[in-house]
């Protein structure tokens, strides 16, 4: 698919937040199409609420790449009943009032993405996680009662432009790439709630994340005591079969006997990995969490608010 199609503008899209990490990438990824055309602030303007309220109100599309507060305020700014907007903070992700931007979620979703008029992007650590917990729970493989556990991975650009600051101001002489931080040890993430919601469990999981030494990419394991791994493989492949972006495969450990985490980096891809055997599985989830994490994920639904084809401008698809 190419980054950019030939007809005339469809749409005006506005970045509310274009200079933070998730923004820039939504801005690279849209600001060569031709079938948009993108609504830009002056530098000075960026944080006049006047300014960006007319930006708001004149574009089709306002996507908000903000922290919690501040996307809050932008959605209340917004008073022209066309604006439509697509939220990439975590500010309405179970916000009934906002669909939930999970395509591949149920054969629903998609159809709640085109025809509302506010849809909220998935965070990158839950994506991984809902996409397997709802699929086996469907099919009876798990049951809503279930307590499950959650060990992420991610390279440090997850935490924003703080934190990769800290990690880029590292003495270039110190191999620190390796280096594992577990995080949110209260077990209280603000992704916890997102994730049982839409997987459909009773119970909140258990949650630890940990941000590594590289720039981008992230493993989300999810252990399943008492499931089949060749049922498990069997019910997710069948499950998205027909999704462009989503493949399910075995995890062969002869060639790949330590995952590496950045091997989707750059694309819209993620790839379900099923270990284990007839008594335990391990599904683990491979993406970019500024790919299909963050900003990939938002330009697919973008599309699909658009009505076009949802890979367009996005690598990774089959």
């Amino acid at each position: 698919m190419s980054a950019a199609s030939d007809q005339a503008p469809i749409a005006t899209v506005f970045i509310d937040g274009q200079a933070g990490t998730t923004g820039l990438d939504i801005h690279a990824l849209l600001k060569d199409r031709t079938d948009i055309r993108l609504l830009e602030i002056e530098t000075a303007e960026r944080k006049d609420p006047q300014a960006r309220a007319r930006l708001l109100n004149d574009a089709d599309i306002a996507i908000l790449c903000l922290p919690d507060d501040a996307a809050r305020e932008s959605a209340q700014l917004v008073t022209e009943s066309d604006t439509r907007l697509l939220d990439a903070s975590t500010a309405h992700r179970t916000n009934s009032k906002f669909a939930y931007g999970l395509p591949e979620l149920n054969p629903e979703q998609r159809a709640l993405i085109a025809s509302n008029r506010h849809v909220s992007n998935p965070g990158c650590y839950p994506q991984g996680f809902i996409l397997t917990v709802r699929a086996l729970l469907d099919d009876n493989l798990l049951q809503p009662s279930a307590r499950l556990t959650v060990h992420a991975i991610s390279g440090y650009s997850g935490g924003g432009r703080q934190m990769i600051e800290r990690y880029e101001a590292r003495d270039a002489s110190v191999d620190d790439s390796l280096s594992a931080q577990p995080y949110a040890l209260t077990l209280s993430h603000k992704h916890v709630p997102e994730m049982q919601q839409y997987s459909g469990l009773q119970h909140a999981p258990v949650f630890v994340p940990t941000v590594c030494g590289y720039y981008k990419g992230m493993l989300v394991h999810i252990p399943l005591p008492g499931v089949d791994a060749a049922r498990a493989f069997d019910c997710l492949g069948s499950r998205y079969d027909d999704e462009a972006f989503i493949r399910v495969n075995r995890l062969d450990t002869e060639k790949e006997p330590f995952l590496d985490p950045t091997l989707n980096n750059g694309s819209n891809a993620m790839d379900l990995l099923v270990s284990g055997d007839a008594r335990n599985t391990l599904v683990t989830a491979r993406y970019d969490n500024l790919g299909k994490g963050a900003g990939g994920a938002a330009v697919q639904n973008l599309n699909i608010m658009l009505g076009l084809d949802e890979a367009m401008g996005l690598a990774g698809s089959q």
